[in-house]
């Protein structure tokens, strides 16, 4: 059975983006962008939801090509690329870059891959998450909070129907206060 990891950046409050979709809050240092490249090239498939497929593929594509791009956002788009993806949407027709698209119960699917042979998998996307957490197929949590309060947005966490208890397995300070803490499920 594969493992099912849950990780983005998040606000102190709570949130992946801000109310307007805004991003900018999350000022990741190269300490902190070399963590989350070591953590994607462990990942055998990237799962998406329409909104974070499109904040990433309208970005990371190209992104090796750009003037003064770091080695560590070369590697970041060229593993992006190489990686296979799943998106999942009912609007979204044009995929690209090692991708398909499920348009079915997505609770069904990732059950469906998470029983299959390979690696870890990684779910993006706070709404495509939250139904993966609800059906109880979230193995690992990994959470980078930024010092930050943005007042709203889409929230990492979303209503459960019951707890879900977690163990510590780590915790890891980046410049500028971000604080990762990584959960396993019990």
């Amino acid at each position: 059975m594969r493992k099912l990891i849950y990780g983005m950046n998040v606000s102190l409050d709570g949130y992946t983006t801000a109310p307007d979709g805004d991003l900018g809050w999350s000022e990741p240092s190269d300490e902190l962008f070399e963590f989350w490249l070591e953590q994607e090239q462990g990942i055998e498939l990237f799962l998406y939801g329409r909104g974070l497929w499109e904040t990433m593929s309208s970005h990371w594509p190209t992104a090796d090509r750009l003037p003064g791009a770091t080695a560590a956002e070369i590697a970041f788009a060229r593993n992006w690329r190489d990686t296979p993806k799943v998106v999942f949407s009912s609007t979204t027709t044009e995929v690209d870059w090692n991708t398909r698209v499920e348009t079915g119960d997505a609770v069904a699917e990732i059950t469906r891959l998470k029983a299959g042979e390979g690696g870890p998998m990684r779910v993006g996307g706070p709404t495509l998450a939250a139904a993966a957490v609800r059906a109880g197929l979230v193995d690992e949590y990994e959470i980078v909070t930024h010092p930050v309060l943005v007042g709203g947005g889409a929230p990492f966490h979303a209503p459960l129907d019951g707890w879900v208890k977690l163990d510590l397995v780590e915790t890891r300070t980046f410049p500028g206060g971000v604080l990762l803490t990584r959960y396993r499920r019990r």
